[in-house]
């Protein structure tokens, strides 16, 4: 028979545990950054499975499972995952819902058209990108955000998540303010562990501080021309000083078309391209399309596909193997 004490502490551990909110993610890269917030309190669930594209996906019967029982989403926003909308709203109605590209602190950039790219002046010092980061939510009530999944009342309307980019997490400082988001939705549907979410939030922000001081030290000053797979680097490239030519698809969903693969063809020469990036799920035959023999490639991976273990080390050890590949690719100091 139990004794009075040791029942009461089995009680109370179990009731600390069943307070942890149950978390659904979008893609790896955000699963990593909410198990790092959350440690050793819980393990979120993902909801599109390593190696398929998140532009369009179809939820498994466990994947849907976690969102039906999640008392928080996070997800990047409406622009990466279009498709996902209505299954949060129909499976998680009840829940928190946490859009990062609308996080305070998130630097947010228009996407860019056409095949070849503009070199633009983007500021990549340590000013942290007043310009475009979204101090103003600061002052949101959380009470009215999560009050439902109209986007005319959570404040969605007020951004057109058509013409952003949505790739805000291959910023590093992005990560790191998406962390303090997270802790701050975590915080308040478990105030008994805010203080532990807020503590491992800032020891993810201090990794990542350093991450970016290593990646920056290995990059070349000045690099020649580049061709990305698909336009998805942007916030990479702005935060630390890079710029791609272009791209040779729109995005890693759709195939290029032969008038794009031409444009390339013929601007390749002039832009002083010498290192083209492919992806894990990369057609090799698109470079031989292109005429593109001598330069250099190297493969960039944007959501962590490769990696073995998806958890709270994803999210740096993706950043820090597409700084080595940009070295490497272009001549840096790595």
């Amino acid at each position: 028979m139990l004794r009075p004490a040791l029942t009461a502490l089995l009680l109370t551990t179990t009731a600390a545990l069943a307070e942890v909110p149950r978390v659904a993610t979008d893609i790896a890269p955000v699963h990593s950054l909410v198990a790092q917030v959350m440690g050793e309190l819980g393990e979120p669930a993902l909801l599109v499975r390593p190696g398929a594209s998140p532009h369009g996906y179809s939820l498994r019967p466990s994947e849907a499972r976690a969102l039906d029982q999640a008392d928080l989403v996070v997800m990047v926003g409406e622009g990466l995952t279009p498709w996902l909308m209505q299954p949060v709203e129909t499976l998680a109605g009840q829940a928190h819902v946490l859009h990062l590209l609308d996080a305070p602190g998130t630097t947010l950039l228009e996407k860019r058209d056409g095949a070849t790219f503009e070199r633009h002046d983007h500021a990549h010092d340590d000013d942290g990108h007043d310009d475009h980061a979204h101090d103003d939510h600061d002052d949101h009530d959380h009470d009215d955000d999560h009050a439902g999944h109209d986007h005319a009342e959570d404040g969605h309307d007020d951004h057109d998540h058509g013409s952003q980019d949505s790739h805000a997490w291959l910023d590093p400082r992005n990560g790191a303010a998406w962390l303090d988001a997270i802790a701050a939705e975590l915080a308040e549907l478990d105030p008994d562990n805010a203080a532990t979410y807020r503590a491992n939030a800032d020891a993810g922000k201090a990794q990542l501080a350093t991450l970016e001081s290593e990646i920056a030290a290995t990059l070349p000053e000045t690099s020649a021309g580049f061709i990305v797979f698909h336009d998805a680097y942007q916030y990479f490239e702005n935060r630390f000083g890079l710029a791609a030519a272009g791209s040779i698809s729109l995005s890693d969903a759709t195939a290029p078309s032969a008038g794009r693969i031409a444009e390339l063809r013929d601007k390749i020469g002039e832009l002083n391209v010498t290192c083209i990036f492919t992806e894990p799920q990369f057609d090799p035959g698109i470079i031989a399309a292109l005429g593109t023999d001598g330069l250099s490639t190297a493969t960039l991976d944007p959501l962590g596909t490769a990696a073995a273990d998806p958890g709270a080390g994803l999210y740096p050890r993706t950043l820090r193997a597409m700084g080595t590949a940009f070295a490497e690719c272009l001549g840096g100091n790595g």
